[in-house]
């Protein structure tokens, strides 16, 4: 059984800055991270490593050469093997451009998968779009905001436990099939320092532009659908208001005002 984990390379958020012209995130020479929720839904594929024989976890990342620094870090978690998508017509992709050069990227590079799991979100653009975009071009069924993840005996089902507003769900899909966690164990495992020397060793496959069969026009800034016109910090707006030393008349309506404002009441 072979599981995909998808992973992101991300700006630790104190640093984030801005491109003007592109309005894209600038990402070179800052600190990165491995996306946490990208984390969980690796927690989940150690789990089922762990529960049954001879299972494959192969973590792939899209991003610029750096980006090798958490597939690295991935192998030290438990990866079997890394995939770099890495070329210089990826840059500047939306969710859909990434979804798509991920999407096939997958079909490349582990054309036989049985699992595709994929955090929720990245904490640096908090879209949620890219897990689900990847399991339509695939043709797989989803389940998303998973928090608990296991295969039957038969490994032809995955069962998953749904964080839902008010609890959870439990939902059965037939693989292949795509997961998004939203959650990952509740105790985390700090790899060993023999972890981190066997990481070294386990092998980085490198997907260029040339490798997918995606026009060149589908690829990065220019095949995005989406375009980011302004980036800016939100307008910083009270929470909370003191009235003190007036009567009571004029204090119900200074909170009624404040109200209003915020549309609390009309």
């Amino acid at each position: 059984m072979k599981i995909v984990v998808c992973v992101k390379q991300v700006p630790e958020v104190t640093n984030v800055q801005v491109n003007p012209v592109t309005g894209t995130l600038i990402r070179e020479g800052v600190q990165s991270i491995l996306n946490p929720f990208c984390e969980y839904a690796l927690d989940h594929a150690v789990r089922i490593k762990k529960a049954h024989n001879d299972v494959q976890i192969i973590a792939i990342t899209m991003g610029p050469p750096q980006a090798k620094s958490v597939l690295l870090r991935s192998m030290e978690l438990g990866a079997d093997e890394g995939v770099l998508v890495t070329d210089r017509k990826f840059a500047g992709a939306d969710t859909w451009a990434t979804a798509l050069t991920l999407a096939e990227a997958i079909r490349f590079a582990v054309p036989d998968f049985n699992l595709v799991f994929v955090g929720k979100q990245a904490i640096d653009g908090d879209t949620a779009q890219v897990g689900p975009e990847i399991a339509e071009i695939l043709g797989l069924p989803q389940i998303t905001y998973g928090i608990q993840a296991e295969i039957n005996d038969s490994r032809r089902q995955i069962r998953v436990k749904q964080e839902v507003e008010r609890g959870y769900e439990v939902i059965e899909a037939t693989l292949p099939a795509l997961v998004t966690f939203s959650k990952g164990e509740v105790v985390r495992r700090a790899p060993s320092f023999a972890d981190v020397l066997r990481a070294r060793q386990k092998p980085v496959r490198m997907v260029s532009a040339n490798d997918l069969s995606i026009p060149e026009e589908k690829l990065g800034l220019q095949g995005s659908f989406t375009q980011v016109v302004k980036v800016f910090p939100p307008p910083a707006k009270k929470s909370s208001l003191l009235v003190d030393n007036v009567d009571a008349v004029e204090a119900a309506r200074t909170i009624y005002q404040f109200l209003k404002e915020r549309r609390f009441v009309s």
